[in-house]
């Protein structure tokens, strides 16, 4: 059997992917031994001259910017694959979820990146019945197909490369759901598992110009240096969760959701940690009180909402503010 023993494969604990496509679940993803080493994530150099970055500045930011097409927008009525053409890179797909609420009202845009080895079906699993939620009150949910130049890990992002080519994918997916079906600009959200993750705190940072909030399931920072943001007057929510010291594909997790938490507190962003003790994996429990949290942290809340409130009755037990 051949094991793809990289950041986040699979989203059900440690997936196991043998010749023939036989899948076997593990519980706990373990050490990888003579893995390849993961550099710092922290280093920024645009990598064309088509990075978008907004500049105006003045209070905390209370409403988002949002990006504009720079290609043809594909029809997003419809589920299915799309291709979008972002400015500088080459044409991508990505997976979409949508239904015919789209038509008549404006509902949230949530993204989800998956782990290495994964594919965007797996956002139908990462979750759960909120991907209904989200269609029912016509929003739309995209799980971007990874570009296979970006290396051993599906995102440019995850592993020490530079390259913001995803997030233009990103860009040019946000611009065109806006024109195409229509969305709530200040619900754009991401989701990420393990090599996702890592990109999903990427990505919160350096578009802290539209997303809202975000949830990081095995993720966080390599070190205690922040990102680059396009929106230093902007701040952010994050729900981090990690499988306790066991968590560890390549990195630590415990410890880079620890960094992620300490940077966040000194940036004045919110955050809660749930330490599942899982290990490397997404908990199925958590998935409800995941969109909750997204739902109730809309973009250029201040303070956020259980920053003044407290987590929710009912809220997945193993977080805390």
């Amino acid at each position: 059997m051949v094991v793809r023993a990289w950041i986040g494969v699979g989203v059900a604990g440690l997936t196991l992917v043998g010749c023939g496509g036989e899948v076997v679940s593990s519980e706990d993803a373990g050490s990888l031994g003579d893995a390849p080493s993961v550099e710092s994530t922290d280093a920024f150099a645009p990598s064309t001259p088509d990075a978008w970055v907004p500049s105006d500045a003045g209070p905390l930011r209370t409403d988002p910017i949002l990006p504009t097409a720079a290609g043809t927008c594909p029809d997003m009525s419809a589920s299915g694959m799309i291709t979008v053409e972002p400015a500088g890179i080459p044409a991508r797909q990505a997976r979409i979820w949508v239904g015919e609420e789209a038509a008549s009202s404006d509902g949230p845009l949530v993204f989800f990146w998956h782990g290495a080895g994964g594919s965007p079906n797996e956002a139908s699993y990462a979750l759960g019945d909120a991907l209904d939620a989200i269609t029912a009150a016509g929003g739309i949910v995209i799980a971007p197909v990874h570009d296979p130049e970006a290396g051993t890990f599906p995102w440019y992002l995850t592993a020490g490369v530079t390259r913001e080519d995803d997030l233009f994918v990103a860009d040019e997916l946000v611009a065109c759901a806006e024109s195409s079906i229509g969305i709530d600009d200040h619900h754009v959200h991401s989701v990420g598992f393990s090599a996702g993750a890592l990109h999903t705190t990427q990505m919160a940072f350096r578009r802290a110009s539209y997303v809202a909030s975000f949830v990081a399931y095995s993720g966080g920072l390599i070190s205690l240096r922040a990102p680059r943001t396009d929106a230093a007057d902007a701040r952010f929510a994050a729900m981090l969760l990690f499988g306790g010291e066991r968590d560890e594909v390549v990195i630590n997790f415990a410890t880079a959701t620890q960094n992620l938490r300490t940077v966040l507190a000194n940036r004045g962003d919110f955050s809660i940690v749930c330490d599942h003790g899982m290990g490397h994996t997404v908990p199925s429990a958590a998935i409800p009180s995941a969109w909750r949290f997204l739902d109730d942290h809309p973009y250029g809340m201040h303070p956020a909402a259980y920053e003044a409130e407290g987590l929710p009755d009912g809220f997945y037990a193993a977080c805390e503010p």
